[in-house]
């Protein structure tokens, strides 16, 4: 009996761990392409001046990361509906994105063979935003940083 429940979770955990490894390497290199994109336009950006464009600059980095998730919601929506999951890409869709924030409604779930999928995703979706998260703090202190920097620079001139 045990031995059949392992066998049993194999094909599920397989799936969830290869939707892991897929959409980390999907998040890393959005970021890459991200801060690239980044580095190549902050030379317009000048402390203390062009607040529009600060501000430009941080909604381009939200955006960037929205597509980043998007992405990745896609790629387990897609997964699901290989799996035969859903009879549509739009509930296949509307339950990545809610297993991925982890708002998880329940008015539609998976079968009992692949709910552990829903689930590792909900755990991914929470990681991977948390890392975005910090990836735009990051950029919010540096801009705050060079500000500082500034203004240090003004008081001791």
């Amino acid at each position: 009996m045990i031995e059949s429940d392992a066998v049993q979770l194999m094909p599920p955990l397989a799936v969830a761990t290869g939707m892991i490894a897929g959409t980390v390497v999907i998040h890393m290199i959005g970021l890459i392409v991200l801060m690239a994109l980044l580095q190549s336009r902050s030379h317009n950006l000048k402390p203390m001046q062009n607040a529009l464009r600060q501000g430009i600059f941080i909604v381009l980095v939200v955006l960037g990361l929205v597509v980043i998730h998007a992405v990745e919601i896609w790629l387990y929506a897609l997964v699901y509906r290989a799996l035969g999951e859903f009879p549509t890409l739009e509930a296949a869709l509307y339950f990545s994105t809610s297993s991925f924030t982890t708002v998880g409604y329940g008015d539609v779930v998976l079968d009992e063979r692949w709910r552990l999928v829903g689930a590792i995703e909900g755990f991914n979706g929470l990681l991977l935003i948390g890392w975005s998260t910090a990836f735009l703090v990051s950029v919010i202190g540096k801009l705050r940083a060079a500000e500082l920097a500034w203004l240090d620079r003004m008081r001791d001139s």
